[in-house]
């Protein structure tokens, strides 16, 4: 690879950084807003989301769509905002990229307030020179009625849909995380009972 074309291939690296942190952003600001033409322009048109829980899964923009009008039905005031954004390219299409986007929501389901926790992990494409979604798998810390969350990390039941509580899709079960409790915290009290 030429100088020239490596210089051009990192700006292009950059400028797609930037340009997939904005469509996160979007996501978010769409979400808060229930815009949902412009929540729906963010993904391409196979798109996939979906939760471990099973809770949201959908395949294809407008089954998202239909997805996220369904939970802005029941859903009042909201407010989304991302922490970390990490992003991968694929040495061999330029026109894809991973991502890994840490994030909390507060949001008023049916006339309850909740707080949200969770990660993203992302497929991005580039169609028509503009960076979208192509699969977003959500991945729940806790889901939990505000007046519940003081007391939310001590179970792991931590997921409340609709009144039913499900599992949390992480920490607990990640290989890190098994390790750790193995190594260092055997023989320790548990500090989750």
């Amino acid at each position: 690879m030429t100088d020239i074309a490596s210089l051009e291939r990192r700006i292009d690296r950059i400028e797609s950084r930037f340009a997939i942190q904005e469509l996160v952003t979007a996501y978010c600001e769409a979400c808060d807003e229930h815009d949902m033409p412009r929540l729906a322009g963010l993904f391409t048109e196979d798109a996939v989301f979906d939760s471990p829980s099973g809770v949201l899964r959908a395949v294809g923009r407008d089954a998202i769509a239909e997805m996220f009008v369904g939970a802005f039905r029941v859903r009042g005031p909201g407010y989304h905002w991302t922490h970390d954004l990490t992003v991968g390219f694929d040495d061999s299409d330029p026109d894809r990229a991973t991502g890994l986007v840490a994030s909390h929501a507060e949001t008023f389901v049916n006339g309850v307030a909740s707080l949200a926790a969770m990660k993203y992990d992302d497929e991005f494409q580039r169609v028509g020179g503009r960076w979208l979604f192509s699969k977003r798998v959500i991945r729940f810390l806790y889901y939990v009625p505000a007046e519940r969350y003081l007391e939310a990390l001590k179970n792991k039941e931590r997921l409340c849909f609709e009144g039913a509580w499900f599992e949390a899709d992480y920490p607990e079960d990640l290989p890190a995380w098994k390790a750790f409790e193995r190594e260092y915290k055997a023989g320790e009290p548990n500090l989750n009972t």
